[in-house]
């Protein structure tokens, strides 16, 4: 049985998402503090965190950073906050993903499979397909229709740092840090222009991309 932590200091909402999980028999442990939270994920570790980033004992982002000292659980934040910032804050720290409140149930479950799914993928998938594009990350070569696509060693890091995270939205900072290195970690305009030229080569519709997304100010998703 999956087991998740929930953490939120909204008795209604914290309920709400206990009775709706147990449910679909996940076993549940709640705490309404990050100190509990934290306390609670030692004792009973979780496969999965639902967490709130605002708590009356100390931010959610402390939250994360606490739990990512020891596990590499999936972490779903949830915000009532609508500054963006707050949530790159979140995903930086380690975050996997996030819904603003207020959220529908159906929306919040989905999210939840995904993370499950991409978390209990143990053995990476050496070759990432999504269209008509092939990605072999072992052989560091990129084909669509059968034909190469050639990339340079900038847009295939990029691309393949989004393909070994398919669903999960990797805040802009994080893919500055991951393919150009410290000190990048502003150079927005260097991943603009290198996501259009990845658009531009594997997107049908590069204006509208199916793919390789982008969520305004917060980061960017690969969905295959």
């Amino acid at each position: 049985m999956t087991t998740v932590l929930v953490v939120d200091d909204e008795p209604q909402l914290l309920r709400a998402l206990s009775i709706n999980l147990e449910a679909r028999h996940y076993q549940v442990h709640t705490a309404s503090s990050g100190s509990d939270a934290l306390t609670v994920a030692a004792a009973h570790p979780p496969d999965l965190v639902i967490l709130d980033l605002g708590l009356p004992d100390m931010e959610g982002t402390e939250v994360v950073a606490g739990l990512r000292g020891w596990t590499d659980v999936p972490i779903l934040v949830l915000t009532g906050r609508t500054d963006s910032s707050d949530k790159v804050e979140a995903l930086d720290a380690g975050a996997d993903d996030y819904v603003t409140k207020p959220f529908g149930m159906d929306e919040l479950l989905a999210r939840l499979r995904a993370m499950l799914r991409r978390a209990g993928a143990k053995d990476e998938q050496p070759v990432v397909s999504f269209g008509t594009v092939s990605v072999d990350l072992a052989a560091r070569r990129v084909t669509r229709a059968g034909a190469d696509v050639r990339l340079t060693p900038t847009e295939w890091h990029l691309l393949e740092v989004l393909v070994r995270n398919p669903g999960r939205l990797l805040s802009q900072k994080q893919l500055l840090l991951e393919v150009w290195g410290p000190g990048y970690e502003t150079a927005r305009g260097n991943l603009r222009l290198y996501m259009a030229q990845l658009r531009k080569k594997l997107e049908d519709d590069p204006a509208r991309p199916s793919y390789l997304l982008n969520e305004p100010g917060m980061g960017y998703r690969f969905q295959p």
